[in-house]
């Protein structure tokens, strides 16, 4: 189709797979906003689920450590659970893009989106 065309061939072969990339890169965003991931603290005590992309859906919080004398305690565990599965979303969320890269031929540690 291109064929004769020289560099604008050429040209109009990167821009395809330029949108081709883009609707990779879209599909996958889209996945990440419904996969979900857990983290945890105090052995599952307390447990954090949030998106791939990070945001905090639930928390499920075992009642054997609602003792008034251990607030701060409750609350450190808290937030450990939500940055532990934060952590998680953000390295589900790399692993989904370095699959969508290596598809696509690009050269592994590019960023994506752009």
């Amino acid at each position: 189709m291109f064929k004769g065309l020289g560099q604008f061939g050429d040209m109009a072969k990167m821009m395809k797979q330029a949108q081709e990339m883009q609707g990779r890169v879209t599909e996958v965003q889209e996945r990440l906003e419904e996969m979900e991931v857990t983290g945890e603290s105090g052995a599952g005590l307390v447990k954090a689920t949030c998106t791939a992309k990070g945001k905090l859906t639930g928390l499920d919080i075992d009642p054997s450590i609602f003792n008034p004398d251990e607030k701060e305690v409750v609350e450190d565990l808290i937030l450990a659970a939500i940055k532990d599965a934060q952590s998680r979303a953000k390295e589900t969320s790399k692993e989904e893009m370095e699959k969508v890269t290596s598809e696509l031929g690009l050269p592994p540690g590019m960023n994506l989106p752009f």
